[in-house]
């Protein structure tokens, strides 16, 4: 009898059953959305490969769990077998523009002002994505304070291949800063022409290789190293950091509108130095303002990527070049960063799986 019913198993039926599963932030089924490849059947055994669109998926384990359920629900199934893969899609960005060669996703990390930490959170963020399995480069486009090298703790030149150049590596991800070339305290005097070419070979004179997320650490404001970037290559999406006070709300969504004009879609708000939790009491105290970013991402119908705490411990970190998900990943900070960034990991997903939706221009404050 068990031999009977293990030899009307089909890989049909399979496909049927695993169409019950959802992915939640895609809507869609886990079959009409191809993330069920090499389906294999011996007497009662099913195994397939279920590919999420990121490997930062945040729903993963529940995914994977469905999906055994639902196939070993099957009369003649007597064991399953699945093999959890990962393929980030490339992300649409402009059509007209230029990709390099590679790169899935160009995630540009912005703020309207300096000071709020927009450079820890694009180190965090790439770091926390690399050390869930994507393959992650950051670029740091601060010509005139270019800080993630210190905190990557990246020290040596980039090595030179022919005529284009190889980044560093540290942490799990590759980096590429003109800190790296200009080193020691001689100050960057550049123009805006200058910046443009200096963005442009950062792009396409550097060996990237394959990278599923390239994290654009921007300089502060809305000038003229966000405007090469949106016209050399098609960005994926922007992640804008705040911190909770009004007056870098204010710079924050003049970012968002400058974005909006560019038609770079948004794909979340990240608040930083959201509060700080005394090590002597449990209370949190909420020294900037409390919830500026999670009203923000409200009134412009965007994401709210998650808030991260107050900590000398992340202040520590990046000055040591061990940002705070390697050097403490324990910590309530780095956990914070982590599900932020398998959250951006779902946005782009989200993004790259759809027709664009473009933020809608805000031109009030």
């Amino acid at each position: 009898m068990s031999f009977f019913g293990a030899s009307t198993i089909t890989e049909q039926k399979i496909l049927d059953a695993l169409r019950a599963v959802k992915d939640p932030d895609l809507n869609k089924d886990v079959v009409s959305l191809n993330m069920i490849r090499d389906v294999k059947i011996q007497g009662g055994e099913v195994s397939f490969r279920f590919v999420l669109t990121t490997p930062a998926c945040p729903v993963k384990g529940k995914l994977e769990a469905d999906a055994r359920e639902v196939v070993a629900a099957l009369p003649g199934v007597t064991k399953v077998e699945v093999k959890m893969d990962a393929e980030v899609p490339k992300g649409r960005g402009i059509p007209e523009r230029e990709a390099v060669p590679g790169i899935k996703n160009i995630i540009a990390v912005s703020s309207g002002k300096g000071g709020v930490g927009k450079s820890t959170v694009a180190v965090n963020l790439a770091v926390a994505l690399g050390k869930m399995g994507a393959a992650v480069g950051i670029l740091d486009t601060d010509i005139y304070g270019p800080n993630v090298p210190i905190m990557l703790g990246v020290t040596e030149e980039p090595k030179v291949r022919g005529n284009r150049l190889v980044p560093r590596e540290a942490h799990g991800i590759r980096c590429m800063s003109i800190g790296l070339i200009n080193r020691g305290d001689k100050p960057i005097i550049m123009r805006g022409p200058m910046l443009h070419g200096v963005v442009q070979q950062f792009l396409r004179e550097v060996e990237w290789g394959t990278l599923d997320y390239l994290v654009v650490d921007m300089p502060p404001g809305t000038g003229d190293v966000q405007l090469s970037l949106a016209q050399l290559v098609p960005v994926s999406g922007a992640v804008l950091v705040t911190t909770p006070q009004e007056v870098a709300l204010a710079d924050v969504r003049k970012a968002f509108n400058m974005f909006a004009q560019l038609q770079i879609p948004i794909f979340g708000i990240v608040e930083n130095m959201s509060y700080f939790v005394c090590p002597h009491s449990p209370d949190r105290m909420y020294i900037f303002g409390r919830g500026g970013g999670s009203r923000m991402a409200e009134d412009f119908k965007s994401t709210f990527l998650g808030e991260v705490p107050l900590s000398i411990n992340v202040r520590e970190g990046g000055d040591a070049g061990v940002p705070i998900v390697v050097s403490d990943p324990e910590s309530i900070q780095a956990k914070a960063f982590l599900t932020i960034a398998e959250a951006l990991a779902a946005q782009v997903s989200i993004a790259a799986m759809k027709a664009p939706k473009l933020p809608t221009l805000n031109i009030g404050g």
